[in-house]
């Protein structure tokens, strides 16, 4: 029998985030604090000959080239030459195109796993290497928890776990294209220069995140041009805060915001209230994938 082994890739929330200014490569430079929470995929991946084949549990996702899976299998075994092959089954639960890094998590899984059913023997940082070259938020996502990321996301400082915490998330039938918002003359940038790799503000709110201050930290600079397309958004925002959320926020370039709550408790009776969006109750998680089989 052909081996097979099953992994869950975690959805992540920006905490924090802010734009700088524009490279010379056409990507922005971001600070960011990324927060893996419990919202999963589960990807299975089977040993067969020489190709790589995929499948996906939902209709919107091409399964070819395309896809940011078949891209890091096939990328993985151009770059050590392995012979072998996959089948992967993909059944999706994280929204996409929702500020989630749902297709990121699902490529970090796919380097994590591979790794494993192939016998690669690469390290963490030569994963992450191959990771950056998928997405700028895929190398976070191949060891989660908590960080705090600069560059264009790739740079990362991981901090002390935060205390168990809770979230509501709020999924509009929205979704957002992240070169759109970057792109969009509304999209305001920091006025502020980093200093030794970090603005003011940003080491003002790792202080306040290391003091569990998490409504002085909880910030997204996209909002505005993104909740001046769609103010359906900046409403639900502010009904997160009406409804007793300690902090709101959209999560990366949207659609998806999140609410910081006090309990789970306190998050599913929220979750109740809400009409016409799908919600997540969802608690912080110290890992980006987890191999449950």
């Amino acid at each position: 029998m052909p081996s097979t082994i099953r992994y869950r890739s975690y959805a992540k929330i920006n905490l924090y985030l802010d734009i700088l200014r524009q490279r010379r490569d056409g990507y922005h430079n971001i600070e960011t604090l990324f927060l893996t929470v419990s919202l999963a995929d589960t990807l299975a991946f089977t040993e067969q000959s020489s190709r790589i084949t995929l499948v996906t549990s939902v209709s919107e996702l091409e399964s070819g080239e395309s896809n940011l899976v078949y891209r890091a299998a096939a990328l993985l075994k151009k770059r050590t030459g392995c012979p072998q092959g996959v089948h992967i089954t993909l059944e999706k639960r994280i929204p996409i195109a929702a500020g989630l890094a749902g297709g990121s998590g699902n490529a970090a899984a796919t380097l994590v796993a591979l790794n494993r059913l192939w016998d690669l023997r690469l390290t963490t940082p030569a994963l992450q290497a191959l990771a950056l070259e998928l997405g700028s938020d895929v190398p976070f996502c191949t060891v989660g928890g908590l960080a705090a990321a600069t560059g264009r996301g790739e740079q990362l400082q991981a901090l002390l776990p935060l205390r168990p915490t809770w979230f509501l998330l709020l999924h509009p039938p929205v979704a957002v294209s992240a070169s759109r918002v970057y792109n969009n003359p509304a999209l305001e940038h920091s006025r502020e220069r980093p200093f030794a790799g970090k603005t003011r503000a940003f080491r003002k709110a790792i202080r306040a995140l290391e003091q569990d201050a998490l409504e002085a930290v909880v910030f997204n600079r996209m909002e505005i041009p993104v909740f001046a397309d769609h103010p359906q958004l900046a409403a639900a925002k502010q009904e997160l805060l009406d409804k007793g959320c300690l902090a709101a926020a959209m999560s990366g370039s949207g659609s998806t915001l999140f609410g910081v709550c006090t309990s789970q408790k306190m998050a599913e009776k929220i979750a109740a209230s809400f009409n016409g969006y799908e919600t997540s109750v969802v608690r912080n998680v110290p890992m980006g994938v987890e191999c449950i089989q």
